[in-house]
C-alpha cells in the first residue's frame, strides 16, 4: 500500500538538491539570480524556509557533479529531522546515476514530501518502487522563479503538497512554451483546445511516469516500478517526434508486465515537435496492446506551462467516455 508523506504546512523548511543539474546552472548572470529569489519568496509567501543541499554548486563540464556528492544531499535531506519537504533545482540527464548510491532504508524510515519533474522522474518512480513511498511530479524549485503565467502550475503545487485531498485536473485553455528562466518579459499565452481524448475507456491503477524516456532508463533495473495496474503519465521534450515517442512507449509496453498497464495520459508536446492530434489518434490505434484502454493526450504535464503536480505511486482515475477526468483520490481511498 502506497504511504503518502506528511503535507507541508507553513513554518516547515523544504531542502532544494540538484540530483541532476547544478544550482549553479541555474545562478548565471541576472536572471538566474532573479529565478533565485523569487521561487524563494514564493515559497516564503507560503510559510515554507529554504535551505540549500552541500553539494548543489557543484559542477563539471556537464553542469552536474559525482553521482556520491548528489546522492549525500539527498541523504543528508531526508535523515535532517528539520527538513520536512525536498525540491530539486532543476532536470538534466543523469539523475539515474544516483540510484546505485542512495540507501532506500533510510528513504523509507523518513518518508517526506519530494516533488521534481523531467530527468527527476528516475528519482521519483525508484523511491516509490523501492519504499512505496509516493513522490510527486510537478515543479522544480526554480519553476517557482516563473514571474508570469505561473498562476496555475503554482496553484497545483500549492494544493498537492499542503494537503492529501483528492487532486483533480482540469484541461488548460492555454499554455506557453518559452525560454522564460532566460527572458522573463514579453512571454505570451498561446490558446490551447484542451484534452484530447484519443481512445475510450475507463481505468483505475497507480500512477506512474512522468519523462518517457526517463523512466525507460529503469526497465530492467532494481528500480522500475511494477507496471501492473499502471495508469502511465507518459511526456517528451523538445523535437521529439511522434516516432520516438511511439518506439518508447511500445518498448515499456513490451516489458514482461507491460500488458500490466490499463491506460496512458500524455502531457502536452513542446511546439517544436510539431506532433498533432492526428498523429497521436493513428499512433494509439495502431498499437495493439492499447486495445481497449483509456488514452487521453494534451494534458498540462510536461515541458510546458502550466505543469500539474501527481503522486507518482498514488492512485490515479482516468475516465475517456463523453467527457474525460483525470483524478488522483490520495487519502480518500
Amino acid at each position: 500500500m502506497t504511504l503518502y508523506p506528511r503535507p507541508l504546512q507553513a513554518g516547515d523548511t523544504i531542502r532544494v538538491v540538484a540530483p541532476s543539474r547544478s544550482l549553479a546552472y541555474v545562478e548565471q548572470g541576472e536572471a538566474g539570480r532573479y529565478v533565485k529569489q523569487l521561487a524563494n519568496a514564493r515559497l516564503a509567501d507560503l510559510g515554507i524556509s529554504v535551505s540549500f543541499g552541500e553539494n548543489v554548486r557543484e559542477s563539471d563540464m556537464f553542469w552536474s557533479s559525482s553521482a556520491e556528492s548528489r546522492a549525500a544531499d539527498l541523504h543528508d535531506a531526508f535523515a535532517d529531522p528539520e527538513v520536512a519537504g525536498i525540491m530539486s533545482v532543476i532536470g538534466g540527464f543523469t539523475s539515474n546515476e544516483v540510484l546505485p548510491h542512495l540507501d532506500f532504508d533510510l528513504i523509507a524510515a523518513n518518508p517526506k514530501f519530494m516533488c521534481g519533474n523531467s530527468d527527476i522522474s528516475a528519482i521519483a518512480n525508484a523511491v516509490y518502487a523501492r519504499t512505496g513511498v509516493a513522490t510527486y511530479i510537478g515543479p522544480h524549485w526554480s519553476t517557482l522563479g516563473m514571474r508570469d503565467h505561473s498562476e496555475v502550475t503554482r496553484a497545483g503545487f500549492e494544493h498537492a503538497a499542503f494537503g492529501l485531498d483528492p487532486i483533480e485536473w482540469q484541461p488548460g485553455t492555454w499554455f506557453t512554451d518559452d525560454d522564460w528562466f532566460i527572458n522573463q518579459d514579453g512571454r505570451v499565452r498561446e490558446p490551447d483546445d484542451g484534452w484530447w481524448p484519443i481512445q475510450a475507456g475507463t481505468a483505475h491503477g497507480v500512477a506512474l511516469g512522468a519523462n518517457l524516456g526517463t523512466l525507460g532508463l529503469l526497465a530492467g533495473t532494481e528500480f522500475m516500478p511494477s507496471l501492473e495496474r499502471a495508469i502511465l503519465f507518459a511526456e517528451v521534450t523538445g523535437k521529439y517526434s511522434v516516432m520516438d515517442f511511439r518506439r518508447e512507449l511500445v518498448a515499456l509496453l513490451q516489458m514482461p508486465d507491460g500488458e500490466g498497464i490499463e491506460g496512458v495520459v500524455i502531457g502536452r508536446f513542446q511546439t517544436a515537435s510539431r506532433v498533432t492530434r492526428a498523429m497521436l489518434e493513428e499512433t494509439i490505434a495502431s498499437i495493439p496492446e492499447l486495445e481497449g484502454k483509456p488514452v487521453i493526450a494534451n494534458a498540462s504535464f510536461g515541458h510546458t506551462n502550466p505543469l500539474l503536480t501527481f503522486p507518482v505511486g498514488g492512485e490515479a482515475q482516468v475516465r475517456v467516455l463523453d467527457d474525460a477526468s483525470i483524478r488522483f483520490p490520495r487519502l480518500e481511498t
